[in-house]
């Protein structure tokens, strides 16, 4: 018996839906839980509120108007590192003014495009509302199911800072913020064996209110979740999205060669 003729030479609409539902798009994977704040608050209570929901960034919204974002890194650079007392200083203060936006119809490589052009969060809005934001950690998600292809070795950052454990996390904090880098492997006993991150300090210190005179070996993530050189972007991908991590140590055998982020590989996947 044939086929009906529908189903054997489907509508031009029924092609380009079709099409469109070939590829993973921004609703897909936009986090729809936009957090906000008033750019009168302090950057202490925005670290708070980023460190208590685990998030790294805030929507600035003013007379119920998005007009900025700020973020872990803008407390790190601009408040951390130059050692101001976040209590005195506002949110407007550090934000980024203006919003780099994206429709939840394009697609997930079209954000990755964008946000390597723009290099920021993306904030999604429909109608001139914010109705989501889009991260690295968003992104990458994706990325298992791509057929991108690539090596770690290929896109990972080979100069890897690494502190002391018994350093202060004040200390490391500043450095972090002045060298604008989002993590530092902390050497314990002589070897490698944790993690300290922008949203470390975040969550475990400033958020909790924890002494940042405290060595960072107190609050740094272990064990350390590596991945072997050689490794797939995809392999990396997936790990990431895994352990919910957004930097991972490449390894060559016992010794460390670079360290790879979740911005790494969603610029490898924007080519």
């Amino acid at each position: 018996m044939s086929k009906p003729f529908k189903k054997e030479f489907p509508s031009v609409s029924e092609r380009a839906y079709l099409g469109y539902k070939k590829y993973v798009h921004v609703y897909d994977i936009m986090s729809r839980d936009v957090l906000m704040i008033s750019p009168n608050a302090s950057m202490t209570k925005a670290a708070k509120v980023m460190g208590d929901r685990h998030v790294g960034s805030l929507v600035v919204v003013e007379k119920e108007k998005a007009t900025g974002i700020v973020t872990e890194r803008d407390l790190l650079s601009d408040v951390i590192a130059p050692g101001k007392d976040p209590k005195k200083v506002k949110v407007e203060d550090c934000m980024s003014k203006g919003l780099f936006t994206i429709r939840p119809i394009a697609t997930a490589k079209e954000a990755a495009q964008e946000m390597m052009r723009k290099k920021g969060r993306l904030v999604v809005t429909e109608q001139d509302q914010v109705v989501g934001i889009v991260t690295a950690a968003d992104l990458i998600k994706t990325l298992p199911e791509t057929e991108e292809a690539g090596l770690v070795d290929e896109i990972m950052t080979k100069e890897v800072v690494t502190v002391k454990a018994n350093e202060t996390v004040a200390s490391v904090a500043r450095m972090m913020g002045k060298e604008r880098i989002g993590s530092v492997l902390v050497e314990m006993e002589g070897v490698l064996k944790a993690i300290f991150t922008e949203r470390d300090l975040l969550s475990n210190i400033l958020a909790a209110g924890a002494s940042t005179e405290s060595p960072v070996s107190d609050f740094a993530s272990s064990p350390l979740v590596t991945i072997p050189s050689g490794s797939s972007i995809q392999e990396a991908a997936k790990l990431m999205a895994k352990k919910h991590v957004r930097r991972l140590p490449v390894m060559e055998g016992d010794h460390l060669i670079g360290i790879l982020t979740a911005r790494d590989l969603v610029e490898a996947y924007s080519k």
